[in-house]
């Protein structure tokens, strides 16, 4: 029988993409199809390590059955209303959000780029009402190498000549001044300056850690001249660097703190602006909002993923396997690698120029069984979910290793 079977048609996914498919991305050429914990498999069964983790998206590992739960059963009550009515999810959200993050007051919204947006029109906002800044006049100080999203205002402060070329006229209105020079955050500071809007770790730019005290010095000159601080977490956040938030690792509090991401497990798109009431409080109805942010089936979510990231101590394994993963790197033999830096599970692993480039490597580890990303030309991210065991870090090792220490890798086509 099996012999005069009609053999089934395979469906070019690839090729459909990219016939079909706007080419602002380029993937992998892996096609997964499921996910569990740490694990992902492709539609011909192959199973990886996921060592991207949705750009802290999945944090909590893949389809968690706790938070899917959660989805499933509000799923079948109600999943939206607007902000026109209340639900009954929205306010147990706020709370719970509230009390985790010590936080005042909540934006909902559904990704990082809207959540970067609504802060910066808020603190604009906040600097015109309260700081008496001239209506137009209102300034912000970013650093160079930032990656805060794609939305127009937002590239338009970007380093990054790629993400910046063909889009502008860009927004005015911000500085940019290196990544952890305090002394040059200070300089830029004048009297229309209404806050600082910062990474704690740059991700996309290579996992970059400012110099120890950096965020201090920052939220002590914010302080002294009455600035808004902003800390995009959307990456750092959540237990990522082993911390709830990277902020606490230099025992400092933002004013704004940008939190999405791992904010749903990846299971929808959720994020939010937490505050406190001095900023937040100057937006009235109708001057922002979001139909679907604070739906009810975004809270539902959300209120598992908090849940599980707590009690079932993902954030104590992200620093405890973090810095396990790290030493396993920073042992890896051989030439080829200049630097492996991070904090927690957020890792990169950065090649000397004569390596030929990070994108080889990553299609030779997925070859390997691991899925990596390859930024800024030759580094590596390498950020598991935060569930990850030891044995499963070790298998990682074993295979990082064997590629980086192994013959050259041919280059990606």
């Amino acid at each position: 029988m099996p012999d005069t079977m009609i053999p089934s048609i395979r469906y070019d996914h690839i090729g459909v993409e990219e016939r079909l498919g706007a080419h602002n991305y380029r993937p992998l050429d892996v096609v997964l199809t499921r996910g569990q914990g740490v694990w992902v498999w492709d539609v011909d069964g192959n199973r990886y390590l996921d060592c991207l983790a949705g750009y802290s998206a999945v944090n909590q590992g893949h389809c968690h059955p706790r938070i899917r739960e959660a989805l499933v059963e509000q799923s079948g009550r109600l999943t939206l209303t607007s902000r026109a009515f209340r639900n009954d999810q929205f306010a147990p959200y706020l709370e719970e959000l509230c009390a985790l993050t010590r936080s005042h007051m909540v934006l909902p919204t559904n990704t990082g780029a809207e959540a970067v947006e609504t802060a910066i029109k808020a603190v604009r906002k906040w600097g015109y009402e309260v700081r008496g800044v001239p209506e137009g006049a209102a300034e912000i100080i970013v650093c160079a190498e930032n990656f805060h999203g794609r939305t127009i205002a937002v590239i338009g402060f970007s380093s990054d000549a790629e993400t910046r070329g063909g889009f502008g006229p860009f927004a005015p209105g911000f500085r940019v001044v290196p990544f952890g020079d305090a002394a040059a955050l200070e300089a830029a500071i004048n009297a229309n300056t209404v806050g600082v809007l910062i990474e704690p770790i740059q991700g996309e730019a290579g996992v970059i850690i400012p110099p120890p005290g950096y965020l201090r010095a920052v939220r002590d000159l914010c302080t002294r001249h009455g600035l808004t601080l902003v800390l995009d977490e959307i990456q750092t956040g959540l237990g990522r660097t082993g911390r709830l938030l990277a902020e606490e690792h230099e025992g400092i509090e933002a004013d704004v703190t940008l939190v999405g991401k791992a904010l749903s497990g990846g299971f929808y798109p959720v994020s939010a602006v937490l505050s406190n009431t001095a900023v937040l409080g100057v937006l009235q109805p109708g001057q922002h909002g979001s139909t679907f942010g604070g739906n009810p089936l975004a809270c539902a979510v959300a209120r598992a993923a908090l849940r599980v990231l707590v009690e079932e101590d993902m954030i104590g394994n992200a620093e405890r396997i973090g810095a396990y993963l790290a030493a396993g790197l920073r042992g890896i033999a051989g030439d080829r690698v200049k630097d492996v830096r991070g904090r927690g599970l957020m890792l990169a692993v950065e090649l000397e120029a004569e390596a030929g480039g990070a994108r080889r490597y990553c299609e030779a580890l997925r070859s390997a069984g691991l899925l990596c990303k390859d930024t800024h030309g030759h580094t590596i991210r390498v950020s598991p979910p935060l569930v990850i065991t030891r044995e499963q870090a070790d298998w990682a090792l074993e295979r990082i290793g064997a590629v980086l220490t192994g013959p050259t890798p041919d280059p990606d086509p």
